[in-house]
């Protein structure tokens, strides 16, 4: 289906609105050639790689998935047990290897491997033991899928997606962080059991960094294309701020709850990653909050840092990112989110 010559174009002399409504970013690289054939790599198969695999595979995203994993019993075990249950799934080639030659021609390398804290272990201790795996890790994925975009998945997402940026030498737009992506599906999950609605019919953002500093746009917040605070505003409808906070603070702490009741994260990280996958391998240029090279976008000027901003992805992955009006408040808040990055990532000197 070819889109027609006015899908981008309203109002007197055919004024094309793409241009308008979303900011390319800077240093992109041309679309690749067309490929139907579908490569994905997914780098560390513990609960949340597997996750990410099993629904890669079930929503029939790839012609072919490798893993790849420094454990070679535990990878070989998990590609089998994939294997086999061949007669259940789409058809897809299920390759692993502790070898990085696996993962050649890949489209899409989507990277969980990482440290995880020790008790009593530093956050500056653990990026650098983090810094220290992706440097055997990106390199190598760089060297056989020269052309495939990079998503990052392992915490802290914003600060390792700059990482990979830099250690891969892709352009800014090939290099993507899963990063608030899942965080506003939390929010708009506790919005919608707020007002009993269906979560698909809130649109809401939660950006900047993934974790602590991380903002949520309530002003622009709508449910069935009805912005909610300005509504309540013209219907004189109080709501206490206090209230909007504590179901931000509910967002930020969703994640400790599950590791608290079992131990890690992986269905909804799955599940989010496999709608990032889906967009990107399929085109569909739809928006999501993900860690992408901030500078020059809302006042960030003053590094290279990545954090979350709502982005348009296709198979070029990052397409631009939506201008969304911000209040005074909001672009403050992400600016010292981005400053909060940025003070944490320039102790690594990278």
């Amino acid at each position: 289906m070819h889109q027609s010559s006015s899908a981008s174009s309203l109002g007197p002399g055919g004024l094309d609105l793409t241009q308008a409504f979303f900011k390319p970013i800077k240093s992109s690289s041309q679309p690749g050639p067309s490929n139907r054939h579908t490569k994905v790599s997914v780098i560390g198969v513990g609960n949340v790689g597997m996750a990410i695999a099993q629904t890669i595979l079930t929503q029939d995203l790839a012609d072919e998935l490798a893993l790849v994993d420094a454990k070679s019993d535990k990878l070989q075990g998990e590609m089998l047990d994939l294997q086999h249950a061949a007669a259940f799934l789409p058809r897809t080639k299920i390759q692993a290897s502790v070898d990085y030659n696996v993962t050649a021609g890949s489209d899409l390398c989507i990277v969980t491997a990482g440290a995880r804290q020790n008790p009593g272990e530093s956050r500056l201790n653990l990026l650098e033991r983090n810094l220290a795996m992706y440097k055997t890790i990106i390199p190598p994925l760089a060297k056989h899928s020269p052309d495939a975009i990079l998503l990052i998945v392992s915490n802290p997402v914003d600060v390792l997606t700059y990482v990979a940026w830099k250690l891969s030498g892709f352009p800014s737009n090939r290099v993507i962080g899963s990063g608030t992506n899942l965080d506003s599906s939390r929010f708009r999950f506790l919005i919608a059991d707020h007002l009993d609605v269906n979560a698909q019919d809130v649109q809401a953002y939660i950006v900047g960094e993934h974790g602590d500093s991380s903002v949520a746009l309530w002003s622009s917040i709508s449910v069935g294309g009805v912005p909610v605070l300005s509504f309540l505003e013209r219907q004189q409808i109080v709501y206490e701020k206090e209230t909007l906070e504590k179901i931000h603070k509910e967002v930020i702490d969703g994640a400790y709850q599950v590791i608290n009741l079992k131990g890690y994260t992986s269905w909804a990280i799955g599940y989010s990653v496999a709608s990032l996958a889906r967009d990107i391998l399929r085109n569909q240029r739809r928006i999501h909050p993900v860690s992408v090279l901030a500078k020059g976008f809302y006042g960030i000027d003053f590094g290279e840092v990545f954090l979350s901003l709502p982005a348009q992805l296709g198979r070029n992955g990052v397409l631009g990112v939506t201008n969304v009006h911000l209040t005074d408040e909001e672009a403050q808040k992400l600016r010292d989110s981005a400053k909060t990055i940025l003070e944490v990532q320039s102790q690594l000197g990278v």
